[in-house]
This record gives C-alpha cells, structure tokens and sequence, in this order.
C-alpha cells in the first residue's frame, strides 16, 4: 500500500508541475518570447511530464481485458 501511495504522491507533484510549465508555455507565446530555445525546453519538459504521469497512471489503473 505504501508504493501506491508514493506513486499517487509522484503522480500529483507531477500534474502539479506539468500546469505550472503549461501556463509558463502560454505566458512565453502570449508575449512573442524570441527565446525559443526556452519555449523548446518548457515543451520537452511538458512532453517528459505527460508521459510519466501517464505511466503512472497505467500502473495504478492497468488496463485489463477481460
């Protein structure tokens, strides 16, 4: 029970972080940022959140055929 709780932890730090990069990406376009180097990084970082939350969610609610 312990693992399902830090991963439910993980899984919250994670979405929490992945909103604050997604609102920092829109403040960036919002006011035309030339640094695009920047906005790339906060992209990728968005990307690698999404897809550990959602392994992260696969191992919590597998998906089973019955």
């Amino acid at each position: 029970m312990e693992d399902k709780e830090n991963i439910l932890k993980e899984l919250y730090d994670l979405e929490k972080e992945h909103n604050q990069v997604d609102g920092k990406l829109e403040e960036l376009i919002a006011l035309n940022t030339l640094d695009q180097l920047l906005i790339q990084r906060h992209k990728k970082r968005k990307l690698w959140l999404k897809d550990r939350i959602r392994y992260l969610r696969s191992i919590l609610y597998p998906d089973v055929i019955a």
